[in-house]
């Protein structure tokens, strides 16, 4: 196995599992573009956030979706790999698509958080998975260089992401 400076875990299927009914948010979302008065463009919940600063009603639409998270947060099961996170010898991040606040309350929630030294959501930087800048936040803010740092995340958009990062990737298998 490789030796790395840093590890950087996603969220949601990685280090826990958030207890959140996504085609409830999905409903949710379309709920604030109704408000607006604006025709959704999708019922996918990551285009309708994406949508959304084209209709002014971004700030709606992502506290719409935290308050799913946040709640989520405080009901998430933890999974094995949250563990891991705790014996790690080196820095520990964790890069999310979820906001920023639901991260920090899952760690909260599990007794992760004095094992990880950074956390980037989905609000933390202007960017998402996968596109790289989200990953690179967290890596500069464990002091790291991509190229000493592993990802662990268990989709194919995170694999994307550390692609584009120039990081090395661990997939892991759904929840466990």
């Amino acid at each position: 196995m490789t030796e790395y400076d840093a590890v950087v875990y996603d969220l949601d299927g990685t280090l826990v599992d958030l207890v959140v009914d996504w085609n409830a948010v999905a409903i949710d979302v379309i709920a604030v573009y109704a408000r607006a008065a604006t025709e959704p463009p999708s019922e996918n919940l990551w285009e309708l956030l994406e949508a959304a600063s084209k209709f002014e009603i971004a700030p709606a639409v992502e506290e719409t979706i935290a308050d799913h998270e946040r709640e989520g947060a405080r009901l998430s099961r933890r999974l094995t790999r949250a563990d891991e996170a705790l014996e790690r010898r080196v820095p520990v991040g964790v890069c999310s698509l979820n906001c920023e606040a639901a991260c920090w309350i899952a760690l909260e929630e599990h007794d992760l958080e004095p094992a990880v030294d950074a956390v980037v959501g989905r609000d933390t930087v202007e960017t998402r998975k996968p596109d790289p800048e989200p990953l690179l936040e967290t890596v500069r803010g464990l002091g790291a260089k991509p190229a000493s740092t592993l990802f662990v995340g268990d989709t194919e958009r995170d694999e994307r992401t550390a692609d584009r990062a120039g990081v090395d990737f661990e997939y892991v298998e759904g929840s466990e």
